[in-house]
């Protein structure tokens, strides 16, 4: 048998020797017959490692019986077991996407790196995201003995650029609707910078006309012990509202749709209106607040307008506006 390996004694401690590259690693023990085990279980892995890796199945399965036998399959199954409606949908999409499709029937202890490179190569922007989900969780519950793909081999992530929609952008949106149900949702949207999903969603219960504040869950957030999102009802968002039903679903017809369908919808006429490449129904967060921001509304209560229990994120939302600050020597001339 090769000797890769090699024993010496550093000190009271044990070390190992690579021979070939002069690696030196602590053993970490100071009895010579556990040191020099552990370097015979080297040299003996260096020169036998498919015998090894075959030992190492044979000792893991009688902990686990389904080691051996477990798939991508497995994983992705868990991947979708998700309370949230929205999120357990999203996931089963993309597990039918073409690189889960390449995936699903490989082993978890078959698997190597090429395989998820494969599949990234294969997949969209959103796959890196998805996979590295996937990968996790598998070697969190234990189902892959080791990282497939190391945390800085995976390819970096292209981020598309936040768009906000503008005022100009929004009133010939608007304008472009017949139906008067859609008009209201858009100018809805402007007003409170709610996701599509939650402005869809609302109900006459949610605005309390005596103390003039809507208040609504967040769908994205369900099952978390978080508290709803609140906005007090201005002028403005008041006379909108009064338009709405007085009971029911404010917008009885968008909120049978799905957020495919909506987004859909607004993909085409954005396109149809010449609109910048990134403007949707989010743009409308995105813009609502940016507006705060400027018109320097606290963080705090932004996080409550939004729904949001991070102030990361609403940092994230408000990253495009730019605030000016008001002169000096106005203030003082004012004083």
């Amino acid at each position: 048998m090769q000797i890769q390996f090699r024993l010496f004694l550093r000190g009271s401690v044990y070390y190992s020797e690579d021979c070939r590259t002069g690696r030196q690693t602590s053993l970490k023990t100071k009895d010579e017959n556990e040191a020099r085990q552990l370097v015979q279980a080297r040299n003996s892995a260096a020169n036998h490692p498919a015998f090894n890796r075959a030992m190492a199945r044979s000792f893991l399965s009688v902990s686990d019986g389904l080691l051996e036998t477990r798939t991508w399959q497995d994983v992705m199954n868990r991947f979708c077991d998700r309370e949230n409606p929205a999120t357990k949908a999203r996931h089963e999409r993309f597990i039918k996407s073409k690189p889960m499709v390449y995936l699903r029937g490989i082993k978890l202890l078959e698997t190597n790196s090429d395989d998820f490179f494969h599949a990234i190569k294969i997949g969209t922007k959103s796959t890196i995201n998805f996979l590295q989900t996937l990968h996790n969780d598998a070697f969190g519950v234990g189902w892959i003995l080791a990282p497939i793909v190391h945390p800085k081999k995976w390819p970096k992530k292209s981020k598309g650029k936040r768009k906000a929609i503008s005022e100009e952008q929004h009133k010939t949106l608007v304008a472009s609707f017949k139906s008067e149900e859609w008009k209201r949702y858009l100018e809805t949207l402007w007003h409170i910078g709610a996701s599509q999903t939650d402005c869809a969603n609302l109900q006459a219960s949610n605005i309390d006309w005596e103390k003039m504040v809507l208040t609504y869950d967040r769908q994205k957030l369900k099952g978390r012990e978080l508290p709803p999102a609140s906005m007090a009802i201005g002028k403005s968002l008041g006379e909108l509202l009064r338009k709405l039903p007085k009971e029911g679903p404010l917008f009885p017809h968008i909120t049978t749709m799905n957020d495919r369908s909506r987004s859909c919808l607004m993909w085409k006429r954005s396109k149809r209106l010449n609109f910048e490449k990134g403007i949707s129904l989010h743009s409308y967060r995105y813009s609502w607040a940016e507006r705060a921001k400027k018109a320097g509304l606290s963080m705090r209560y932004a996080m409550a307008a939004l729904g949001h229990n991070s102030k990361a994120v609403a940092e994230t939302y408000a990253k495009g506006s730019h605030v000016i600050c008001p002169s000096i020597e106005e203030d003082v001339k004012g004083n």
